[in-house]
């Protein structure tokens, strides 16, 4: 059962800004954006909490060696990720929005002391999301311009503290925010300001091929989309880039992690290969995909649609986010600044696939399909996919993921050792799941869930449950 919500309070004692070191005085950089980064310009910022569990935290040393230390090191970062003190403009007579980075151009830097119990926050009890909420900074966003990135580092005196990001998705997708925080983390720790070649961005944005004009159909589907946030009314200011209206969080959403051991995830597979090899609905002609990822998907969006109970003739649908640099001809480099990633979404499902005894090895089959048919076309379905929302039925309950395994989150060790947790706290608006590694490089998984209080319980019990049988 989940716990209740908890006073705490959070004491900002600093909001800085942090310049690129041995910036010139004349440098500047653009980057337009491209057909990538316009899928996601409207959607919700990436907001990250890292925690890092420290007894020495007093607060003189927070502010006399860890603020510091972050400070400096953030500079040093800054001076070969440009964009990232720039900022997103949309000119009046520009057909698209593009990223600026101009000498003095900054980040913002918030230091601050929160009196919240950390062992809570990183624990593995769910507790109310709304707790997260004070330690992810503000990022600006108005009609004509946005922030690219803003960071606050927080002290929870004699525990521990925690550095968070928030990420404009236009700007960066998942790979190339830890790529920096990578790269932060490496500088911070070593003290000097060389990066290995896989972790220097790479700005070139003719690695970008667009063979359809995808640019000008995304902006497109964008408008109709926003038409439908509105009811139908024309957007004030089609080159607005201000993001998608988002829902308030309530105190009865509450936040819950799943670790995955190896041996569940191993567990989970064997039962799919039994329940797929007697299984009375027609087999799929292809083989199941057993992949971490497909098995650990079916199973999470499984037990979520089921926690969610109701009409079983419900509309639900699930997506991810595919990372299409390998995918592209010819393939992009690993270090690509910007977006590279599209997704893949099924919808026009019902709630009694998952729902039914054979649950799981539905969503399995589907999951699987949906991977296997992934290929460089992938990129090409933006539009269609925008579209696709613009048609969905009221009330659709459609999974999502955010974060992946890959990007190796709990080796971001900035000196004072790993990451206690890692939190996505933007899952909170959509229903997303968060993936991580296993925080002890077991081969495991972490999985995020934010829901109302009363599904958390349903859902806890369903997903231990499932792990028992």
């Amino acid at each position: 059962m989940v716990n209740e919500e908890m006073e705490s309070s959070l004491k900002v004692t600093d909001v800085a800004r942090v310049t690129p070191s041995n910036s010139d005085s004349s440098e500047s950089l653009t980057l337009p954006l491209t057909f990538f980064d316009l899928l996601w310009y409207k959607l919700h910022a990436v907001e990250r909490v890292i925690f890092y569990k420290l007894t020495d935290a007093s607060r003189p040393f927070f502010d006399s060696v860890i603020v510091p230390n972050l400070k400096t090191s953030l500079s040093s970062s800054l001076s070969h990720y440009l964009p990232l003190a720039g900022k997103l403009v949309w000119e009046p007579l520009d057909p698209k929005p593009k990223i600026v980075y101009t000498s003095n151009d900054a980040v913002s830097f918030t230091v601050a002391e929160s009196n919240a119990d950390f062992s809570r926050l990183t624990g593995k009890e769910p507790f109310p999301t709304t707790e997260l909420y004070p330690l992810v900074p503000e990022l600006h966003v108005s009609d004509d311009s946005a922030s690219a990135v803003s960071f606050q580092v927080t002290l929870f005196p004699n525990q521990g503290f925690c550095i968070s990001v928030n990420a404009h998705h236009a700007v960066l997708d998942g790979k190339t925010t830890t790529n920096f925080l990578k790269s932060w983390a490496r500088t911070c720790k070593n003290q000097d300001s060389f990066l290995p070649q896989d972790l220097i961005p790479v700005y070139d944005r003719t690695v970008i091929k667009d063979p359809m004009d995808l640019d000008t159909k995304i902006l497109n589907a964008w408008h109709r989309v926003a038409k439908v946030f509105t009811g139908g009314k024309e957007p004030e200011n089609p080159k607005s880039l201000k993001l998608l209206w988002s829902p308030e969080i309530g105190p009865d959403v509450f936040r819950y992690t799943l670790n995955l051991t190896r041996e569940d995830i191993q567990k989970l597979r064997e039962r799919l290969k039994k329940e797929s090899s007697s299984s009375s609905v027609s087999s799929s002609p292809k083989e199941l995909r057993l992949s971490t990822f497909v098995i650990v998907y079916s199973y999470a969006l499984t037990c979520l649609i089921k926690a969610r109970g109701g009409d079983p003739s419900r509309p639900v649908g699930y997506g991810f986010a595919v990372d299409c640099r390998s995918l592209m001809v010819p393939p992009v480099p690993s270090s690509y600044f910007g977006n590279c990633v599209s997704a893949c979404f099924k919808m026009s499902l019902t709630a009694e696939t998952f729902m039914s005894e054979e649950g799981f090895l539905a969503a399995a089959r589907m999951v699987s399909d949906s991977v296997e048919a992934l290929d460089e076309n992938v990129a090409l379905k933006i539009p269609e996919i925008l579209e696709g929302f613009t048609t969905l039925s009221p009330g659709t309950q459609v999974l999502s993921v955010a974060g992946s395994t890959r990007f190796g989150v709990y080796g971001l060790d900035f000196g004072w050792g790993r990451p206690e947790k890692v939190v996505v706290v933007s899952i909170d608006q959509g229903e997303a799941i968060s993936f991580a590694e296993s925080r002890d490089g077991s081969g495991g998984v972490e999985l995020g869930f934010s829901l109302k209080k009363h599904e958390m319980d349903v859902l806890v019990d369903l997903l231990h449950k499932g792990l028992e049988n």
